[in-house]
């Protein structure tokens, strides 16, 4: 089963973004659909849950949680769930300035464990014009989540880029983290340099994949991941088996995190 743990719908999107979204998932299985951050995180979770409701063969949904703004509690987490459809949470601690262990987010983790909802640590944007503070998307600081909560199915995003060997470190401590192979299929030395870094500290297995949709297509990422042993074919640099990248395509990202779906 290939599942794309990494996409994004734009908050308001129209139907055109909406139906270009769904064609490039045709090339998956099932489709993790994060939530983008914003000022009305209620309104963007509403549009989020119409859309994965409307398309609960495919598309499952996390939701937009700021711990230190939302009054969070058990009753809201479970009608997340059972009313809205979504199936996870999705923090951008670097847009928020938020630390991973901020005292309210505590709070959301142990909830979050009892609602059964993975959470996902989104990997900051990197261009000029990003806002936030990349102190607050260091891994490491996962690292003390992880080990607080261990019932706690922790995914971070983008492979923590620009912290890769933080989260390598990480993954390999902490068996309920696991990180997604967004790749950037143009950038071919990070791409190689990011899979031997993993295949050499032993934690493919800890890997799902992931696409970064918008920004990439599922069908690219693919294709280069599955060609990587090709990427520096006129080298003598070593290669990782093709059996050990494809389990990371095939790998059932939603068993992983278990998550509940109605998928066929």
């Amino acid at each position: 089963m290939i599942v794309d743990c990494h996409t994004h719908i734009e908050p308001d999107a129209d139907d055109a973004a909406l139906a270009a979204h769904r064609m490039a998932a045709e090339m998956v299985d099932a489709c993790i659909v994060l939530a983008r951050p914003g000022p009305d995180r209620r309104r963007i979770n509403e549009q989020l849950s119409h859309y994965v409701l409307a398309h609960k063969d495919k598309m499952i949904g996390f939701g937009l949680l700021e711990p230190t703004q939302d009054q969070i509690t058990e009753k809201e987490l479970t009608a997340f769930k059972k009313r809205m459809g979504l199936k996870g949470i999705v923090l951008y601690c670097d847009c928020w300035g938020l630390h991973p262990m901020h005292s309210r987010a505590v709070d959301l983790y142990g909830l979050a464990v009892k609602v059964g909802f993975p959470v996902f640590f989104h990997n900051p944007e990197l261009d000029q014009k990003a806002s936030g503070n990349l102190t607050y998307a260091q891994p490491y600081l996962i690292d003390e989540v992880a080990a607080a909560f261990p019932q706690l199915k922790i995914v971070i995003g983008g492979m923590g880029v620009p912290f890769l060997e933080q989260t390598l470190a990480v993954l390999a401590r902490r068996d309920n983290v696991y990180a997604d192979l967004s790749i950037r299929p143009n950038r071919v030395w990070q791409t190689y340099n990011t899979v031997m870094a993993a295949y050499d500290y032993g934690v493919m297995h800890k890997l799902l994949f992931g696409s970064g949709y918008p920004s990439y297509s599922p069908a690219d990422c693919i294709e280069t991941l599955l060609g990587f042993n090709m990427l520096m074919a006129d080298t003598s640099l070593p290669t990782v088996p093709r059996s050990s990248i494809s389990s990371v395509v095939e790998r059932d990202a939603l068993e992983v995190l278990g998550i509940e779906h109605d998928l066929p």
